[in-house]
């Protein structure tokens, strides 16, 4: 058995940084100024530690196969699971459309030529139902491919924080470079973009999923996702730092940033520029295939016990991959990508950040209840063997829970609600009603989606196992022997479906 335990600290550090770090992030990051050192370090320690040590313990206690959704359905029930599950996933297609506009800009940019509307919506929509088409195989999910991409994701990131020192030798900065600027600064402008670190610190709960395969998990997991996340912070801080030396602060344009930042340091049509782009929108393939797997498979799992709508709980008869909640996704992306000529009609642009930063705030939502969900567990069900366990005391717990908590919901508000009358703030207002319709419409599922359930599970302490509970409601079925089970995997041909 000890044979198997193969997974070593590095492969978990790899595999986070895989999943979670996103070339695309560097320049809103870098739009915050000198000022986001201070802000990385600080989040490391008030965010990230908490985090990490929270997700830890959780994952490595509770084998669920919804994660994130399961975690919070067992702590507060259908009601909680179903919003968390909708938050989760509708960030999905939202990011995918933000994406999407992306692609037609960097052809654009690469070549030199000028792409129409039409042009530009086949583009975008092919780059939709790729993925959608990636995400029916399990082939995508294979580990060439994500490790293709973080190999991509890291050669950007020093690629143009490699080009930031050179230009910034022979040419100078072109941001002022005084100690003063480096200091915290609390300016609407730094502050809208505090959601992008948090959200670059998202999808470290992945190495969980590899308890089995470890042979510390107590020590290598929280090892691997502070490691993990200094690693992140790292390489967005050099790319950063690349596209701060070549572009000032404020003029650093949200989805253009890294290519805008190229073409001053090595010159637009030279050769570096032109692979940076390819390789920057091959990364935008990588992302979005990483992360289905992980969203879809919430989707149909949320859907199987009435917290989603039926369709998300469709699935290939052939591999069992949730093809259900994929075409969703793709609809989803399909319309609000249709939708922006008309939403340019109305004045409105920036069609990447106004998605881009709405895919951000329902991840950040979505992982708010995990902190009290953390919490009430270690009440309620004291006696289950936790792998590893948070050291503290119960301050410690309370520092652990709620300090993340306000720093998620300060992000929030940072991010969608203008705080002055200033055109800048004004601009947020498309994407706070896109925040409120889309909640409005996850309530409106949630109580859809349980229409002719008799009872609701109300969490533990009300009505005790969660799973005892699905079996008892026909939402789950008991698990096969050992036998049966190895017997039924080998017939079918498939991997266990592992949560990404």
């Amino acid at each position: 058995m000890a044979k198997n335990k193969k997974f070593r600290l590095i492969d978990a550090i790899l595999s986070v940084i895989t999943v979670v770090f996103v070339a695309e992030a560097a320049a809103p990051a870098a739009a915050i100024g000198n000022s986001q050192f201070f802000w990385w370090i600080f989040l490391i320690i008030a965010f990230l530690l908490p985090y990490g040590l929270v997700v830890s313990e959780l994952g490595t206690t509770y084998d669920d196969e919804g994660g994130l959704y399961d975690w919070v359905r067992r702590a507060f029930g259908d009601k909680w699971g179903s919003r968390v599950s909708w938050y989760y996933w509708i960030n999905f297609p939202l990011w995918m459309a933000s994406l999407a506009f992306l692609f037609p800009e960097t052809i654009a940019m690469i070549t030199g030529m000028e792409i129409g509307l039409v042009p530009s919506l086949v583009i975008e929509l092919a780059f939709i139902w790729i993925v959608v088409f990636l995400s029916f195989s399990k082939v995508s999910d294979s580990a060439w491919i994500l490790n293709l991409a973080a190999v991509l994701k890291v050669g950007i990131a020093v690629v143009v924080g490699g080009l930031g020192i050179w230009y910034a030798v022979n040419y100078g900065f072109a941001n002022d470079m005084a100690p003063a600027t480096f200091l915290p600064s609390l300016d609407s402008n730094s502050l809208t973009y505090l959601s992008i670190i948090l959200f670059n610190f998202m999808g470290f709960e992945v190495i969980t999923t590899y308890v089995g395969s470890m042979e510390n998990p107590s020590k290598q997991i929280p090892k691997a996702i502070i490691a993990g996340g200094i690693a992140i912070a790292a390489l967005y801080l050099f790319s950063s730092f690349g596209i701060a030396a070549a572009i000032p602060a404020l003029d650093i344009s949200l989805d253009s940033g890294i290519m805008d930042a190229v073409g001053i340091m090595a010159g637009v049509g030279s050769v570096l520029f032109i692979v940076v782009g390819i390789v920057f929108l091959i990364t935008l393939f990588g992302n979005m295939v990483s992360w289905s797997f992980g969203v879809n498979f919430v989707a149909e799992h949320a859907a199987r016990k009435q917290n989603m709508p039926h369709v998300f709980a469709h699935e290939s008869k052939k591999n069992q991959m949730p093809t259900g909640a994929a075409i969703v996704n793709g609809i989803v992306a399909s319309v609000l990508v249709l939708l922006s000529p008309v939403m340019e009609l109305a004045g409105f642009d920036g069609f990447f950040w106004i998605f881009f930063s709405m895919n951000i705030v329902f991840l950040l939502i979505s992982y708010i209840p995990m902190f009290p969900a953390f919490l009430k567990l270690r009440s309620v069900d004291p006696t289950v063997n936790r792998v590893f366990k948070v050291p503290g005391g119960r301050g410690v717990l309370l520092v652990v829970t709620w300090l993340p908590v306000v720093l998620l919901v300060l992000s929030i508000i940072a991010t969608i609600v203008p705080l002055n009358g200033s055109e800048a703030e004004m601009s947020k207002i498309p994407m706070l009603i896109g925040v409120i319709a889309f909640v409005i419409l996850g309530e409106i599922m949630r109580v859809w989606s349980a229409r002719g359930r008799d009872d609701h599970y109300g969490g533990m302490g009300t009505h005790g196992d969660p799973f005892a509970y699905d079996v008892a409601h026909g939402f789950e079925e008991e698990p096969p022997s050992e036998e049966v089970a190895m017997e039924e995997e080998m017939l079918i041909g498939r991997e266990p479906r592992d949560l990404v």
